[in-house]
């Protein structure tokens, strides 16, 4: 008897030591030194997830892991993702992360004024993403913006999302804007905030470069803006490598707004919010120029007199500009 109470007095203490080391590697700090994210693969079990975890860094103690993950009843409710774990953090707490599914959002912005080939062109520069867009979405139908998301969500959902953001942006400022404008649609709207964007370098002068657009088309003159004729001779692709010749402002084209009245057929690029908004509220100005200042902004004029004077400020600025670079 006498080695019998010998004998369970060691193995309680042995259960009791092994508790208390559980219990300790299980709750303490962890070896991680720095931030460090993990891709857990869909359909890897408990025990490859333990040692994945340990392999890496990010917990002291596969058998640790996998003991206290079923002693808290959480063993198979671990989920795949990326998770992007801190420096020193417990075992215990990457099993919660794993458990809630705590993975690690993503952020895409998408910036103004690119075309639908260049979005879906930056998408598939995103590794996180999976799948492959399936063509080229409407010109002017993907709202630029920052994108949440986790890895492995698809390409074509967000797609899907852009566009739908779009058509929800377009429909709420299309019901505020301003009376007797001369565009019969939404769609026309974002046509016009597509040229906006692109001819836009400061922000706050919006609401005036669309102002003039507006103006010029309610006396039926040409828009002549430039970003339409590159568009039209980069096929779309919304950038030239090279200046704008004479010769491209008369190649014919319904995009090339210096040969036709009114607005192109479709957008040219994706207009963000602001620029929808500028069009659909222009300022209050009688102007119908602009053209560079050589600050970055434009200098804007009532009249064509007034228009020439300010180029000839332009073309001025260039030749200063080249000589400099021509002496250094």
């Amino acid at each position: 008897m006498r080695l019998l109470l010998v004998v369970g007095m060691m193995v309680l203490a042995a259960a009791a030591g092994a508790g208390y080391w559980l219990y300790e590697a299980y709750r303490q700090p962890g070896p991680l030194a720095a931030e460090a994210t993990v891709v857990i693969e869909p359909g890897v079990g408990g025990a490859a997830i333990a040692q994945q975890l340990a392999d890496e860094g990010i917990i002291a103690n596969a058998l640790a892991f996998r003991l206290g993950t079923r002693l808290a009843g959480i063993g198979g409710a671990l989920q795949a993702g990326e998770y992007t774990f801190p420096p020193g953090i417990g075992a215990a707490a990457v099993a919660q992360a794993l458990t809630r599914g705590a993975v690690r959002i993503h952020r895409l912005t998408l910036p103004e004024g690119l075309t639908s080939k260049q979005v879906v062109s930056l998408l598939h520069e995103v590794d996180a993403l999976a799948g492959v867009v399936d063509g080229v979405p409407p010109e002017g139908s993907l709202l630029p913006e920052t994108y949440h998301f986790t890895r492995g969500d698809r390409r074509d959902a967000m797609i899907a999302r852009m566009s739908d953001a779009m058509a929800r942006v377009l429909a709420d400022l299309w019901e505020q804007r301003a009376p007797d404008l001369p565009l019969t649609s939404p769609e026309e709207a974002l046509i016009l905030a597509s040229i906006v964007e692109k001819e836009a370098a400061l922000a706050e002068e919006r609401p005036r470069i669309a102002a003039v657009f507006i103006n010029r088309l309610r006396r039926g003159m040409p828009l002549q803006a430039d970003p339409t004729v590159i568009y039209a001779v980069s096929d779309g692709d919304g950038t030239l490598s090279r200046p704008l010749t004479r010769a491209d402002l008369r190649t014919p084209s319904p995009y090339n707004t210096y040969t036709i009245n009114g607005l192109p057929p479709g957008p040219i690029a994706n207009p963000g919010a602001d620029s929808i908004r500028a069009v659909l509220n222009p300022a209050d100005t009688d102007e119908l120029f602009f053209v560079a200042d050589g600050s970055g902004g434009h200098a804007f004029a009532r009249t064509l007199a007034e228009h020439n004077r300010n180029v000839a400020r332009w073309r001025a600025h260039l030749r200063r500009n080249a000589e400099s670079s021509a002496s250094e």
